[in-house]
C-alpha cells in the first residue's frame, strides 16, 4: 500500500502530454494591442539536444521583433500580408516578418528555454478566434514538428502535435480611447 501513490503519480506524470508540446506561456491576448509571445520549450527531438526553431508568424500578427539569444543566430524572414493591417500613429503595414528562425544554437533534451518574439495583435482581427504559431523543432536527430491546428469544423479537436495558440481577446481601452 505504501507504494501505491508514488506508483500512479510517476504513471500519470509519464502520459500527461501537456509538458510535451511547445506552447505559449500567454495564451490570449486582446485585439489591438502588444503581445509578448513566449514559446516554452520542454524538450528536444528522440533525447537530443535542439539546434534549431523555426516559427511561423500567422497572418494579423504584426511589427514583429524577435528577442536575440545569446549562442543562436537569428533570422527573419519577410513576406507581404493577405491584407493591409492598421498600426500605430496612422501607419498601415501591408508586409512584414513572416517567420522566425533561431539556430545554431544547442538546448540539450534534459534542459528548458524560452524563446520570444514582441509583436503588435491587429485590430481588424476578430475576438474569439484562435491564432496559430506552428514551430518546427529541429533537433541533433530528428525533427518534430509542432504545426497541427484544429479544422473549422472540428474546433474542439484534440490534435498530437499541436501547434501552439493564441485565444484572441476583446479589445481593450487606452491611448485616449
Amino acid at each position: 500500500m505504501l507504494f501505491r501513490f508514488p506508483l500512479i503519480a510517476a504513471i500519470a506524470l509519464a502520459t500527461t502530454p501537456a509538458f510535451a508540446h511547445i506552447t505559449l506561456e500567454q495564451n490570449a491576448a486582446p485585439v489591438g494591442s502588444f503581445y509578448k509571445a513566449v514559446l516554452k520549450v520542454p524538450h528536444g527531438c528522440e533525447q537530443s539536444a535542439t539546434v534549431k526553431l523555426r516559427v511561423t508568424i500567422p497572418e494579423g500578427v504584426i511589427g514583429v521583433k524577435p528577442m536575440v539569444k545569446p549562442g543562436w543566430k537569428l533570422e527573419v524572414k519577410r513576406g507581404a500580408y493577405a491584407k493591409s493591417y492598421n498600426y500605430l500613429h496612422g501607419a498601415k503595414f501591408s508586409e512584414g516578418v513572416r517567420e522566425v528562425i533561431w539556430s545554431g544554437g544547442n538546448l540539450p533534451d534534459a534542459f528548458y528555454d524560452e524563446f520570444a518574439i514582441s509583436a503588435f495583435i491587429a485590430g481588424e482581427l476578430t475576438a474569439g478566434e484562435t491564432l496559430y504559431f506552428p514551430v518546427t523543432q529541429e533537433c541533433e536527430k530528428g525533427v518534430h514538428n509542432w504545426v497541427a491546428v484544429p479544422s473549422a469544423d472540428k474546433p474542439g479537436e484534440k490534435l498530437g502535435d499541436p501547434a501552439p495558440g493564441l485565444k484572441l481577446l476583446q479589445k481593450t481601452k487606452g491611448h485616449g480611447e
